[in-house]
């Protein structure tokens, strides 16, 4: 057997190996009659040393192996690998060395395709690390995260695990767990939960049938929560939210009749409708098409709030009458009665919807004037809405001020600003962008670098732009083959053919990584 590896190695090695010493050796012992096995494996042996321990340079690069992957998918990276059994997993979790939080296990559980008990093993596993609270905050991830995977089996039992643990559920649990069957079409089910709510360790009172029937309206199951109401009079004791959930449910539906209806036995129960009562009111007149009706209600209230003033400003914007709008907004200004974020939001995406950006822009000037700070997603939307047409002028101003304030920016606003700007050539103001987005903590991804690269190339930036590519290509990101291919043929046209072949070379080298690691995290190889 040693022969043999022995002929097949020196078959395929150069004529100046240090296996040709070996072979003179082997030379002289095979003219012999006796071929000793054990001398020849020993020449071998030193010939071709095999290590026996690491050496701390080699240790130090097995651990950067995984260095490209988050800590999430490292995670997740973990049951790719198919291990058997609970403490094998367990202990490979724990061999990672992430500082678990809650943040990390919502990553972890809300993206991927993990499976249902995967999912359930991980949160066990993370919930016994130290920096992650054992209360019901932390269980409203898991439960949340296997309710929209419809993984239904694994949700109840981890809510009888979380019973047995000692934790009480509350009504955002409630409202969580009844939210997942009605988003999957099991409504009875939802409605079976409410009979057995002891088992959460909640008691069958208003508040929680108040939660099934927002869920229920907001999934517009509207009939199944005005049958629940009715089958649940005399047993549950109801209260104005009760009704004004109702109210609001058949408001979506632009049913009047009905709405009259429920505020009939309202007042018949010795409840008064309240602002929000009205405000439904006038939004189911205006679904109906009964604009001059609800002009009229509107003009017999003796007192107004926000809510009500609302509902007439979205009637009138969804029949397009802006004049009508400003109107009922000046009206409020007038009456004392503060705006809020819904108000301006849903003014200034119905002028942004129509092309109207200088009153939305005057818009958006009065929502910061009247102190009203839009949340990182109406942001985003806004920014969005502007960028689909026309030049970045606008957005930009809006980004200004918005980051005047101090408001957070999401990175989905940050590549509409670099995409946009990219395309109409603003190098300047898209340079400066993406150093702003740096300096508030996001990273650069391979369509961040796709952008600067497309609006430096554009204006003929040609060595920045090769200057960007190459930083891409060394944090491990290969922008696609249609940036790459414009790119060459810029530099190519500029006469610039060594710089586009050294890189070639390099885009050479980096899709083979890019290929290599994904098959490794494909298989679970990147530990």
């Amino acid at each position: 057997m040693a022969f043999r590896f022995l002929q097949f190695v020196l078959h395929f090695s150069k004529p100046k190996h240090p296996l040709l010493k070996l072979h003179q050796r082997f030379s002289s012992l095979q003219n012999s009659s006796n071929l000793d096995e054990r001398l020849i494996l020993h020449q071998i042996s030193q010939l071709l040393p095999i290590p026996t321990s690491k050496t701390p340079e080699s240790q130090s690069e097995s651990k950067s192996v995984d260095g490209f992957l988050s800590p999430e998918d490292k995670l997740r990276g973990i049951f790719l690998q198919k291990l058997k059994g609970k403490a094998a997993i367990e202990q490979a979790l724990s061999n990672v060395c992430i500082d678990i939080n809650v943040d990390i296990i919502g990553e972890v559980l809300n993206f991927g395709n993990l499976g249902g008990e995967a999912m359930v093993m991980f949160f066990n596993w993370a919930i016994k690390q130290p920096m992650v609270p054992r209360d019901v905050a932390s269980y409203h991830v898991i439960v949340k995260a296997l309710g929209r995977r419809k993984f239904f089996i694994f949700m109840m039992q981890v809510l009888d695990d979380m019973r047995l643990n000692g934790v009480k559920a509350d009504l955002l649990m409630l409202s969580i767990v009844i939210d997942s069957f009605v988003n999957a079409g099991h409504v009875s089910k939802a409605i079976q939960l409410f009979g057995n709510l002891d088992d959460l360790g909640l008691c069958c009172d208003t508040e929680a049938m108040n939660v099934l029937l927002s869920c229920l309206c907001r999934r517009c199951h509207v009939g199944a929560a005005a049958s629940f109401f009715n089958s649940m009079k005399g047993k549950v004791s109801f209260n104005v939210d009760t009704y004004n959930v109702v109210v609001g449910g058949w408001s979506k539906l632009g049913r009047v009749n009905e709405i009259e209806r429920v505020m009939k036995e309202m007042e018949a129960e010795g409840f008064s409708p309240d602002f929000s009562t009205f405000a439904f009111f006038l939004e189911g007149l205006g679904r109906a098409g009964r604009m001059d009706e609800a002009v009229e209600v509107f003009g017999s209230m003796k007192e107004k709030d926000t809510a009500t003033y609302n509902a007439m400003i979205f009637n009138f914007i969804s029949i397009g009458d802006f004049d009508g709008c400003m109107k009922y907004y000046n009206g409020m200004l007038s009456d004392s009665c503060e705006p809020n974020i819904n108000t301006y939001t849903r003014m200034i995406t119905a002028f942004l919807r129509t092309r109207k950006v200088a009153d939305a822009l005057l818009m958006f000037d009065e929502m910061l004037r009247q102190g009203v700070v839009p949340p990182t997603g109406t942001i985003t939307i806004f920014i969005k809405q502007l960028c689909s047409y026309g030049p970045p002028f606008a957005a930009m101003m809006i980004y200004k001020k918005t980051r005047k304030l101090e408001c957070k920016i999401s990175m989905e606003a940050y590549k509409i600003l670099l995409m946009r700007l990219s395309k109409f050539g603003k190098c300047g103001t898209l340079l400066s962008v993406w150093q702003e987005m740096q300096e508030c903590g996001y990273s650069s991804d391979v369509e961040v670098y796709e952008y600067i690269i497309s609006g430096l190339y554009n204006i003929g930036q040609l060595e920045n732009a090769v200057l960007v590519m190459e930083e891409a290509l060394c944090k491990g990101l290969c922008p696609s083959r249609l940036v790459y291919s414009k790119l060459s043929n810029k530099l190519l046209a500029s006469n610039l053919t060594e710089r586009a072949y050294r890189l070639f070379l390099k885009i050479k080298h980096a899709r083979s990584l890019k290929n290599a690691r994904s098959y490794w995290r494909d298989n679970g190889w990147h530990f």
